[in-house]
């Protein structure tokens, strides 16, 4: 049996992933709201050829959970689909092990390519982020977010919504120190001072 696994914290992507997988044939698309439920389906038996994963979620963040979900079924192929579009996020997702990278702005024929490409094999990134991908590489320009951990990621855009560091513990089930320590390395790697130093970055970079 054809199946997909869809990993989202938002059920109107799974609706929507979903009808566009079976309409690309796969019989079974199964869902999951954390990775830590998708390796847990994995362990009872699941066996997805394609596994469609978002970037922020609760508990571990999408791009930390790509290793471990590779481990667990090391041919499967790995599309991230995230608002998240920036170049250092689909150069992460690469670099983690995913095979394509797709953003939820993009339309249901974009979808079903990457899809197919995955299929066939072969990586798929739009020809925007291939372009602005080998910019990067290249080092014509930079992408401080490249440089962050999924946690941090997590920690800042959280900020950028205006919550306080204790809210940001409670939403992500850690401690305070937890959380303080990770303002203060952001603020450290993005050269930026104070919350509301953090909170402008968030807004401008879309976070």
């Amino acid at each position: 049996m054809k199946t997909a696994l869809v990993i989202d914290d938002h059920p109107i992507t799974h609706l929507g992933a979903s009808r566009l997988l079976r309409d690309l044939g796969y019989e079974r698309v199964a869902q999951a709201m954390t990775g830590e439920d998708a390796l847990a389906q994995i362990g009872e038996g699941l066996a997805p050829s394609l596994i469609v994963l978002d970037i922020n979620m609760p508990g571990t963040g999408g791009l930390d959970m790509i290793s471990p979900l590779r481990e667990a079924l090391p041919s499967v192929g790995v599309l991230v689909f995230s608002m998240n579009d920036q170049t250092g996020f689909a150069a992460r997702a690469l670099q983690a092990g995913a095979q394509g990278f797709l953003s939820k702005h993009a339309p249901p024929a974009d979808f079903r390519d990457a899809v197919t490409t995955l299929e066939n094999g072969e990586f798929y990134l739009s020809s925007k982020q291939a372009v602005a991908l080998a910019t990067l590489r290249a080092g014509a320009s930079a992408d401080p977010l490249a440089a962050l951990s999924d946690r941090e990621r997590q920690v800042l855009g959280l900020i950028g919504r205006g919550l306080s560091l204790q809210a940001i513990a409670d939403e992500l089930g850690v401690s305070y120190k937890t959380a303080a320590n990770t303002s203060s390395a952001l603020k450290r790697k993005l050269d930026v001072d104070g919350i509301n130093g953090l909170m402008k970055f968030a807004l401008d970079s879309g976070v």
